[in-house]
């Protein structure tokens, strides 16, 4: 069974590429899940990542916090920079601009320290700023959202906070509590959490191109596109930014992984509570799931290579 958990966990990439074709081409075989259980989905992981936080996670964020605090200043100024400039570059139509608004505004997604660790990043740092700006996007989420898209859609800042404590924070303190109050069931768990993690990301991309199929092919190309340059574009910033403080080949590594991959799930899970009359919002929160898994994977190829030859070079 934990074999096959690893496998499911490692090719996670591929099985939410796999679900979302699927759900384009025969929209049937997901459409019979309602919206509604994006929340309760998005809830399950953020339970999960809950359960696997440690005392030492948040010791790193009191510890190193001139790293955390850059890297959530990057994580929270370069991609949402990034959203609103594509949605001007490409002219994009107002429901798919929220949605990419949307995508650029959310904190980091928990897939990030996967791929940090894989690609021989600093995995402390990934795990510190994931943490930190989970626990600031009920505040810097909806703000960013209302002054960016303000202008072309009535935004509910205040709704928009409930929803990211109900769906994230409250999770994530459920999780806490388990981990500290029922050891022995968490350690039980805690070696499946991320096949469980990976295969309800593929449920939720999957609900939301079988719900929006047609919207989907017919402006598939510029919202993959659009996505595609938003995440290359935050893993290269977030690489260049690191190398013009000096920081060291990991530390580099992990800022970038962080700041191109998002939680892209909040993204679709908020455009459905608050931009229900904006359908297409939902298309580029789901396009990036299956996107950023794809890219991240290929990145920990990439960098992983680099930081074992810097350090047979130091070695030497």
């Amino acid at each position: 069974m934990k074999r096959i958990c690893d496998f499911i966990a490692h090719w996670i990439g591929a099985l939410v590429l796999i679900v979302a074709v699927v759900s384009l081409v025969v929209p049937a075989s997901f459409v019979w899940m309602d919206t509604w259980l994006i929340n309760p989905m998005l809830g399950a992981i953020m339970f999960g990542m809950g359960l696997t936080l440690s005392p030492q996670d948040f010791k790193i964020v009191l510890s190193r916090p001139k790293d955390i605090l850059l890297g959530c200043l990057a994580q929270y100024t370069v991609m949402p920079l990034l959203a609103l400039a594509l949605t001007w570059a490409f002219a994009l139509p107002k429901e798919l601009a929220i949605g990419v608004i949307l995508v650029g505004c959310c904190p980091g997604g928990t897939a990030s320290n996967v791929i940090t660790y894989l690609a021989k990043g600093d995995l402390a740092l990934s795990v510190g700023m994931t943490a930190a700006s989970t626990l600031l996007a009920p505040l810097l989420t909806p703000l960013l959202v209302w002054a960016l898209a303000g202008t072309m859609v009535d935004v509910d800042t205040v709704g928009m906070i409930l929803s990211i404590v109900y769906v994230v924070i409250a999770p994530i303190v459920c999780g806490l509590l388990c981990q500290r109050f029922l050891p022995s069931l968490t350690r039980r768990l805690t070696p499946y959490l991320p096949a469980f993690s990976s295969i309800v990301i593929a449920l939720v991309v999957g609900i939301v191109v079988s719900h929006n199929a047609d919207r989907l092919l017919t402006a598939g190309l510029l919202v993959v596109a659009v996505v595609m340059i938003h995440n290359l574009l935050g893993l290269a910033i977030g690489y260049t930014v690191g190398q013009l403080l000096k920081l060291q080949k990991p530390k580099c590594v992990a800022l970038s992984i962080e700041v191109g991959m998002q939680n892209s799930g909040l993204a679709s899970s908020l455009a459905v509570l608050h931009f229900a009359a904006y359908p297409l919002a939902t298309i580029p929160g789901a396009v990036f799931s299956v996107w950023h898994n794809i890219s991240g994977a290929l990145a920990a190829r990439f960098y992983s290579p680099k930081i074992e030859n810097k350090q047979s070079i130091k070695q030497n």
